[in-house]
């Protein structure tokens, strides 16, 4: 995106009148007069120059610099970085209340109406304090100096800048009725977040159009020019009272107020408007953006918002889209109940999906990286330390109630959700597809609780987390945007891949300044990631924990539910798409029972969406794994005598090789032994198999 050049109303050559000019050479000659004895030779040949300079010279074009715009990954706009959704507006002097003209007079430049441009008293007040600091600390500059640092230059302070901002300034004076000058510097100077001008400064804080602006909103929007980020009232409503408060002071200085008005108008309550970027596309993920590209980039939060730049972002439209309208359908926009949730492809890192609530109109608070509880959703790192360590997916333990010891004395009693247990012996698939509490302490403990902390550190989960029994359920928190990073190792068979919402940016000109170098790294072995990827679809089949919502998904899914007292959890992948999702509230209000089943749906409509947009392909089986049918009762190889079998997955020479001792196969009587030994040696010889 190129920058955009906006030629001042007003054409840059314009006849200079007989009073223009006789006030510039009186600002001229008051130069001349403060200037020390001793220069005034050199001094008096660089005023006649420069007066030649300002007298015929014309002024360069004026430009301000697009919005920053942010782009989905295909190139549409999601939109741009102005006011949080506002559009730009100006206003005409006439429609700009004179109490806004008044209060920025006062407080930015009470000469104005007198100068000629500059002011010379705060030219050389600021010449003496950048003297002692050595830099440039104060800008004495006038409004029309304003004026021509926003239109023609930039915001760089350094001495030959100022002195091009003078010889602008004069020149201005020189073919612009002050009216004019003011009207362009209203619509021309930045007001914060994104807001240029005046009016739509008034739409973004006060929702109103800037006609219909009163002397307290008026003060308050004065005030913001000299530090947007330190005086929005959004960001600290203190200061900007505070700032408030100077404007009208000056204000009472200056004679536009009396000081009782100016009482009056600082104790009237302001009424703000909504933010408005609920009414843009994906606010969350906007801000997410917003985030990563200051941190990235080094930019202040101004520099974001005018710099012109383009930023083409991660974001899938189609998966962005499924995942707001499900939100919306299924949390109840009534209740106090929240949702996040996090899309991502496994093999990238890219973000395509992003939700940080509910509604951002009245809560922009970004849950995707809040940390919650995760409950069972956690277990699958238990298992892979598991699976790491040579058990195997026919790992049998009892499903009851049950208590165990550990280091010698301690005891701690495990339960099953609403107290459901097999009363039988268990394969870790079953496990999985019922989330049984049993087993995964069980296997916690065998393992051993630091060998599962080292296996979550290996998929970036947080290192705080500490080696107990309850490790197993998830008793410490995550993110939703850590656990979508987690499970996508499981997805792209053993790769680590680094989060990003940013695929690159150009400056107003073209020109890259940034451009995302995916990385990935390997930290666990593609068999086990494998493995438990089968495993992990048991959970989407007949009898498993997300089997309900399993129906609308039209291809194979792996994933893992977890829920505790106050949050619920989904997170499940295909070989391309991850999706996490989170339900419960803010200030960790118990959920009830149907409520712990609101992320499911959420879950299945992206991942229904995530089929629809494109292939998912196909979790390619490494080759030192095999796929064995065994009995689930016993954990043994499967007879023919098995009411159930089991497909199940194992690292090649681990399979269970004994037949079910539960279910033997009938006996074969000596003729269909000798026939089979027969054929066997036929076979042999003939190269048949």
């Amino acid at each position: 995106m190129s920058k955009s050049t906006r030629v001042l109303r007003l054409p840059r050559f314009m006849p200079i009148t007989l009073p223009a000019l006789a006030g510039v050479l009186q600002s001229v000659k008051t130069l001349a007069q403060h200037r020390l004895p001793a220069l005034a030779a050199t001094g008096l040949g660089l005023i006649v120059a420069g007066a030649g300079y300002i007298l015929f010279a014309p002024l360069p074009l004026a430009s301000e610099s697009d919005p920053s715009r942010v782009t989905a990954q295909n190139g549409e706009v999601i939109g741009d970085l102005v006011s949080a959704g506002v559009t730009r507006r100006e206003a005409s002097l006439d429609e700009i209340p004179q109490y806004l003209q008044e209060a920025t007079i006062a407080v930015e430049d009470a000469s104005f109406y007198q100068h000629r441009g500059l002011n010379v008293k705060g030219i050389i007040r600021a010449l003496l304090a950048d003297i002692r600091a050595r830099h440039i600390v104060q800008g004495g500059s006038t409004i029309t100096q304003q004026l021509a640092k926003n239109l023609f230059l930039n915001g760089d302070r350094t001495l030959w800048r100022k002195a091009l901002e003078a010889v602008y300034a004069l020149q201005l004076e020189l073919r612009y009725s002050k009216q004019r000058i003011l009207d362009d510097y209203l619509n021309a100077i930045y007001y914060g977040d994104g807001a240029t001008g005046v009016a739509t400064a008034a739409l973004y804080y006060f929702g109103k159009p800037v006609q219909n602006l009163d002397l307290a909103e008026s003060a308050l929007l004065a005030g913001l020019p000299k530090g947007p980020s330190l005086y929005s009232p959004f960001a600290d409503y203190s200061a900007a009272k505070d700032r408030q408060l100077q404007v009208l002071h000056a204000m009472v200085r200056s004679r536009y107020l009396t000081a009782s008005a100016a009482h009056a108008a600082y104790i009237e309550p302001l009424q703000f408007a909504h933010r408005r970027a609920a009414e843009a596309f994906a606010p969350y993920f906007a801000d997410a953006v917003t985030r990563a590209a200051r941190q990235q980039l080094h930019l202040s939060r101004d520099e974001l918002y005018r710099g012109g730049l383009q930023i083409r972002t991660t974001l899938n439209m189609t998966l962005q889209k499924a995942l707001d309208q499900a939100v919306a359908r299924y949390i109840p926009r009534s209740s106090a109940l929240q949702a996040a949730a996090v899309v991502m492809d496994p093999r990238t890192g890219d973000i395509e999906a992003y939700t940080g609530g509910v509604n951002y109109r009245f809560s922009p608070y970004d849950r995707a990286t809040a940390m919650r509880q995760p409950g069972s959703a956690f277990k699958p790192f238990v298992y892979a330390a598991a699976l790491d360590r040579g058990y195997t997916a026919a790992l049998h333990m009892k499903s009851q109630p049950t208590t165990f010891i550990y280091d010698h004395y301690h005891r701690y009693t495990v339960h099953n959700f609403g107290d459901d247990y097999a009363y039988a012996p268990i394969d870790m698939k079953q496990a999985i597809a019922h989330s049984d509490n049993v087993f995964a302490v069980s296997a916690n403990l065998t393992v051993g609780p630091k060998n599962v902390l080292r296996e979550a550190e290996r998929f970036g989960l947080p290192t705080n987390m500490k080696p107990y029994p309850s490790l197993a359920l998830g008793v410490f928190p995550v993110s939703a945007l850590q656990l979508a990073r987690a499970y996508s190792v499981f997805a792209s068979g053993g790769y680590l891949s680094t989060p990003h919402l940013i695929e690159s940016v150009q400056d107003a000109s073209g020109h890259s300044l940034y451009r995302e170098q995916p990385n990935s790294l390997l930290v666990e072995s593609p068999a086990t990631c494998y493995i438990l990827t089968d495993m992990l679809q048991s959970v989407m089949r007949p009898g498993g924990t997300g089997y309900r919502v399993a129906g609308s998904i039209p291809g194979p899914v792996a994933a893992k539910t977890g829920t505790t007292d106050t949050d619920a959890w989904i997170v499940g992948y295909t070989p391309r798409t991850v999706c996490a999702v989170w339900v419960g509230y803010d200030r960790m209000k118990p959920i009830n029972g149907v409520e712990s089943h609101m992320a499911a749906p959420i879950f299945a409509a992206v991942m229904k969406a995530a089929y629809q947009d494109q292939p998912q392909g196909a979790w390619q089986r490494p080759d030192n794994v095999v796929t064995v049918a065994i009995d689930p009762e016993s954990g043994e190889g499967a007879t023919t005598s098995c009411p159930l079998q089991e497909q199940d997955a194992f690292v090649a020479g681990t399979a269970p090789v004994a037949p079910c001792h539960l279910h033997p196969a009938p006996e074969t009587g000596l003729a269909q032994r000798v026939g089979g030994a027969l054929q066997s040696i036929w076979g042999w010889l003939t190269g048949r198999k």
